[in-house]
């Protein structure tokens, strides 16, 4: 049996903010995160609905990108202090992440993280308060996934949080919210967006319910993101709907190892920090050739190219018009093609690319894609990606 789940309500369409004034409720806490809603006034709005819905409204703010556990639990004593029962998030993923693991410690305060890491080992949530989230990037679609990311700074150690419990209840779709987004982050959140629904499309728990999101994601990004990035808000306003249908897909779905790769070298090397969805779209025209020698994952990527539209009668063609395809929007976003181009400096990369490999391989991502890979060969593909060489392997 497979199992498929997805907000309650979805909000979408300019404005649909306003729909806060329609929950139920005596309390809400406002999670955000470093200032970019309150200077914009979506902050204020959002309050302001609360109150017309009735409710007493406290704000918990600061919470930073990547969040870290010590705001959790800072996050879940103002809950336990201030007793909501609605937790509303908004943001990008840092904030809305951070408030759903903040949710857990609120209704269970001596659940652990060790606990909750346990892929769908959550204790039933919803016994004190119901879920909001409201994005304001056009990439992770945290507000329909059952997924969370929390990095405890003293070991080094991300949390990757994985339950259909912490998939929230309403989800708040308005585009107004990245209207102002700036054009690098239009790039990278676009492309992380790209690779959910790819990777969701050709997981091994792709399925029926989930390949007709993914597909219409990809379709959407496609479309519209080169414009979006451009400063058309007609097409930022599609590629805010089409991050989330990528969200649905993969939330149930899973993903691959473009994730396994992306989250492992984000801050593993001294030249700064790579961000997630620029590794995304460096990785994966180069994941997409390693995945396409199993014959289940190069039918289905051929399948995305011939949906799409682009040139190609064989299968192998199609593959290579899709890959191209991407290689095209990264050197129009500006993303480069390789690691070196990049900057990670070379001695450093060999040094420790055989940890990072294996570390990548040990990702939750990996387990769903579609075809199995080992530490050395994981050391091989990342070698092919620093260096630009061909994947033929």
């Amino acid at each position: 049996m497979s199992r498929f789940t997805l907000p309650r309500d979805v909000y979408h369409g300019k404005g649909c903010l306003e729909e806060l004034k329609n929950l139920k409720g005596k309390k809400a806490i406002l999670v955000v995160g470093g200032g970019s809603m309150k200077r914009q006034g979506f902050l204020d709005k959002a309050v302001g609905y609360l109150k017309e819905a009735g409710m007493e409204v406290e704000l918990f703010e600061g919470v930073e990108p990547d969040p870290s556990v010590e705001t959790v639990m800072r996050g879940a004593e103002a809950m336990r202090k201030f007793e909501p029962d609605w937790i509303v998030s908004m943001g990008g993923g840092s904030p809305i992440d951070a408030a759903k693991a903040m949710w857990a410690f609120y209704e269970y305060p001596d659940t652990t993280f060790e606990d909750l890491c346990i892929p769908f080992n959550f204790p039933e949530l919803r016994q004190k308060a119901k879920f909001a989230a409201i994005p304001s990037t056009s990439g992770t679609a945290t507000e329909v996934t059952a997924f969370s990311v929390i990095t405890n700074y003293e070991t080094g150690v991300k949390y990757p949080l994985a339950d259909f419990n912490i998939t929230p209840d309403v989800a708040i779709v308005d585009p107004e919210l990245v209207e102002g987004l700036p054009v690098k982050q239009v790039a990278y959140t676009g492309m992380d967006a790209l690779t959910h629904a790819i990777e969701a499309y050709v997981s091994t728990l792709n399925c029926a319910f989930t390949d007709p999101l993914a597909l219409q994601a990809i379709e959407m990004v496609l479309d519209y993101l080169p414009a979006s990035y451009h400063g058309n808000m007609t097409a930022r306003e599609q590629m805010h709907y089409a991050q989330c249908l990528a969200g649905m897909a993969f939330s149930n779905a899973l993903l691959g190892i473009v994730h396994s790769m992306a989250h492992k070298t984000g801050a593993a090397f001294s030249t700064g920090h790579i961000t997630h969805g620029c590794a995304n779209a460096m990785y994966l025209p180069y994941v997409i050739r390693y995945n396409a020698k199993d014959a289940k994952a190069a039918s289905r990527y051929a399948e995305i190219a011939r949906r799409m539209g682009l040139d190609g009668t064989s299968e192998q063609a199609l593959i290579n018009s899709l890959c191209k395809k991407i290689d095209a929007m990264n050197a129009e976003f500006d993303i480069p093609k390789t690691l070196k181009e990049f900057g990670i400096i070379e001695d450093e990369f060999k040094e420790k690319i055989a940890n990072i490999s294996e570390l990548a391989v040990g990702d939750a991502c990996t387990g769903s894609n579609p075809r199995p890979i080992d530490p050395a060969a994981m050391e091989k593909l990342f070698t092919c990606i620093y260096y630009g060489t061909e994947v033929d392997f």
